[in-house]
């Protein structure tokens, strides 16, 4: 039976900005916050939310200037969404949570860990960012100046728009999206200051040379359990990077989904609820 999700916004303040931040949450319990990749939004999540065994509160933002969220002009980077994230679990009265992070999201929830062990009860990490320098041709074309600029003007466009779709769906998506998934990307590239957001974020973890930050050597220092999770036919980060990191984690997990790409909680998500719920059930019972 699938769960309802609740739609909420919540002010997070931080040093130069207050963001009126997107919400998804549903069910109560131990707390599992998800935090989505760039280009993306909370609503990532919708579809395994939905599914998830309802023992826990599940709560999954949209980072500043994603999704709904105000896209304010400021510096965007993996340090800002590490900031907003704990000041997130701040406001929400967490002490300690299990993040659940695809792509960027991964990555912030990985830094997280490592700067703020006291806060991170367990990890899942999906097809994360931050486990090794390669990085599509895409991505790493995107991080030069012009062609971010020329991104930005024609996708924003309405026939741009739609080109943007198409190739997110052909990047990110190895089988078919579901039902309102290219609405959903469509209306977020239409949305002032989406792209530039996107465009920014991009640059600011990604160079002609690939993934600017690499953590593959601090993870023997995370003491939590850790879920590896990727697609097998990922096109933007490869599954190569998820077998180098289980093996350096002194409590990992690996699940290597076939015939998915970069967002398998797109793809796959009864598949991910199951996994994520299993994983939950077993850190709970330690």
């Amino acid at each position: 039976m699938e769960r309802p999700l609740e739609e909420h916004r919540l002010d997070i303040t931080l040093p130069d900005t207050v963001i009126s931040t997107e919400l998804l949450t549903a069910g109560d319990g131990p707390p599992v916050v998800f935090l989505h990749g760039i280009a993306d939004s909370a609503q990532t999540w919708q579809w395994v939310m939905r599914n998830l065994t309802p023992r826990y509160r599940l709560i999954a933002p949209s980072f500043p200037g994603f999704g709904q969220s105000d896209k304010p002009a400021v510096a965007y980077s993996p340090e800002l969404f590490t900031r907003f994230t704990l000041v997130l679990l701040d406001a929400l009265g967490l002490e300690r949570a299990c993040l659940v992070g695809n792509s960027l999201g991964g990555l912030v929830a990985l830094r997280l860990a490592l700067s703020e062990p006291a806060r991170v009860s367990a990890l899942a990490l999906i097809g994360s960012a931050g486990l090794g320098r390669a990085v599509s041709l895409s991505m790493r074309l995107l991080s030069l100046p012009g062609m971010r600029n020329m991104a930005v003007r024609w996708f924003g466009t309405p026939l741009g728009a739609q080109l943007w779709v198409s190739q997110l769906e052909a990047l990110l998506i190895a089988g078919s999206s579901p039902s309102g998934w290219r609405e959903r990307m469509h209306r977020m590239a239409r949305t002032p200051g989406f792209l530039e957001a996107v465009a920014a974020t991009t640059a600011s973890g990604i160079n002609l040379r690939g993934q600017r930050e690499v953590l593959l050597g601090q993870l023997s220092k995370l003491t939590v359990p850790t879920l590896i999770l990727w697609g097998e036919r990922d096109r933007i980060v490869p599954v190569r990077h998820a077998r180098a990191a289980v093996e350096r984690l002194v409590q990992g997990r690996l699940e290597i989904l076939p015939d998915c790409g970069h967002l398998p909680q797109v793809e796959k998500p009864d598949q991910v609820a199951d996994l994520l719920g299993d994983f939950l059930d077993k850190v709970d019972r330690s």
